[in-house]
């Protein structure tokens, strides 16, 4: 029945991420979250593709700007971002980990390292710099809190619904196996899940961006886009805003969020360890 399973889910996630891919050139979305959709796609399937049509596919033509501008929208983008950058580094740290047969600390340590670092050096401050004026160094400063939340909160999702799927399938097959990449895919699947809150409040608090509107400067209304990227184009004003009302978090609200996130993580590893062992 598992395989029945599988064999259905890879054929939707093929099928999910052909459509995003084709489909979303046509969306007037930022290229970082493009390739994010394509990404989430491609780890969560069917699920991927829902999450673009309902999130972020421009309805009617000329909408995008309205349509992505609530609340959960833009806290779906910022998930997204986060799940989609970290998900490379977590996946390539378990495919390593599992071809070296790394002891499961040392395994989840260095898909936490991979995780973190290329979602925050690469998805985050790189493709993000123009929201720093143009530098990398400011771009890390301003993002590393963010990551750092989103990323606990994504791993304290991840780590336990893993544990369970290789416990399900009885025991943890490698790389090559489609198996792994099923159970992988649920994590991120869950990971998504437990970090959506926390990105929520993450825009709220300015900290973090959502969903873009990014449009040729000759078809925008340059009375509602006011901030220019890179190629000549513009990001809408529902993003601009978004902007420029940013701010930074208070101090003890950092703290407070930081244990949280902490004490999430630590919590879902020893559950993890504990489901292991059972």
């Amino acid at each position: 029945m598992l395989n029945g399973v599988m064999l259905l889910w890879f054929a939707l996630t093929a099928l999910s991420v052909a459509f995003v891919a084709l489909d979303i050139r046509n969306t007037p979305e930022s290229s970082v979250l493009k390739w994010g959709f394509v990404l989430i796609a491609v780890y969560l399937g069917p699920f991927g593709a829902f999450l673009y049509v309902l999130g972020c596919r421009e309805p009617l033509s000329g909408l995008h700007e309205r349509y992505v501008a609530v609340r959960w929208r833009q806290t779906l983008g910022s998930t997204l971002h986060c799940v989609a950058g970290d998900g490379v580094g977590i996946l390539a740290g378990a495919a390593i980990g599992s071809i070296l047969v790394l002891p499961p600390a040392t395994e989840l340590a260095l898909e936490y390292a991979l995780g973190f670092g290329f979602g925050w050096t690469i998805f985050q401050a790189l493709f993000m710099r123009d929201m720093a004026g143009g530098s990398y160094l400011r771009s890390l400063a301003g993002t590393f809190v963010p990551e750092f939340l989103s990323m606990n909160f994504l791993m304290a999702g991840m780590a336990p619904t893993a544990a369970l799927g290789w416990r399900l399938i009885g025991g943890r097959p490698g790389p090559l196996s489609p198996a792994f990449w099923f159970v992988m895919s649920m994590a991120l699947l869950a990971g998504f899940i437990v970090a959506y809150p926390i990105n929520w409040q993450l825009v709220a608090k300015g900290l973090k961006h959502g969903m873009m509107t990014v449009r040729p400067a000759a078809d925008g209304d340059l009375s509602k886009a006011s901030a220019t990227m890179d190629g000549g184009s513009t990001i809408g004003h529902a993003t601009h805003e978004a902007k420029a009302s940013a701010q930074t978090a208070p101090l003890a609200w950092t703290m407070v969020m930081a244990l949280l996130s902490v004490g999430a993580f630590v919590l879902a590893i020893a559950a993890s360890f504990a489901v292991a062992a059972a």
